[in-house]
């Protein structure tokens, strides 16, 4: 998540081990939807790592220190850095529209039933409904996490907070000390966002 608050493309692939080591962990406590969570998450890592690297038509990241690089530079040179720029490809930090966030609820609703019923009637799981809200919550703000929608970690501080008493509940003290980590780095990372929106766009 460290790498996510910072930018940094190398969030996807470090998440892409995290997800295949927790896959194991949470298959043996009965936690379905979280085995499910991970699988989709290799999914969801790889098109944000594609969107924010390699992505067709998305802008180009700027702050208050390259601008006034840039104005130093001539014509010839910034045309040279935009292309070479390994950043040149992410996304700028934006809001989600009211259709965007009405879109994200219904998704969130409707597949926190459908995934919690099939859990409830054909597995074993330990706390079927609320791992679903969990895990449907969790897909939704990697979504726009991908799009580099601030409204991502809004959602991830819900999130934190869901699995912190889950695990509690499953006595999986260690992992409800980490999602209490990642609820505040899920704060940081908004107010840091925030302040890159309102430089980039002023």
């Amino acid at each position: 998540m460290w790498l996510t608050i910072k930018e940094n493309p190398w969030c996807f692939p470090v998440g892409l081990v995290n997800v295949i080591v927790s896959s194991f962990l949470f298959f043996d406590q009965k936690l379905y939807a979280d085995v499910l969570q991970q699988i989709v998450y290799v999914v969801l890592l790889s098109y944000g790592w594609y969107e924010w690297t390699m992505g067709k038509g998305l802008t180009q990241k700027f702050n208050v220190k390259n601008q006034i690089a840039n104005e130093q530079k001539s014509e010839d040179e910034n045309f040279k850095s935009e292309i070479i720029s390994p950043n040149s490809q992410i996304t700028n930090i934006s809001s989600s529209s009211p259709r965007l966030l009405f879109n994200c609820i219904f998704v969130i609703a409707a597949s926190t039933y459908i995934l919690g019923t099939l859990l409830k009637w054909y597995t074993d799981a330990s706390v079927p409904y609320w791992d679903a809200l969990a895990t449907s919550m969790s897909f939704t703000a990697q979504y726009l996490v991908a799009r580099k929608k601030i409204e991502n970690w809004m959602l991830w501080m819900d999130v934190n907070l869901l699995y912190l008493g889950i695990y509690i509940y499953k006595e999986l003290y260690l992992y409800a000390v980490l999602f209490a980590v990642y609820f505040v780095m899920a704060v940081v990372g908004y107010f840091k966002w925030r302040k890159e929106m309102q430089a980039q766009n002023s």
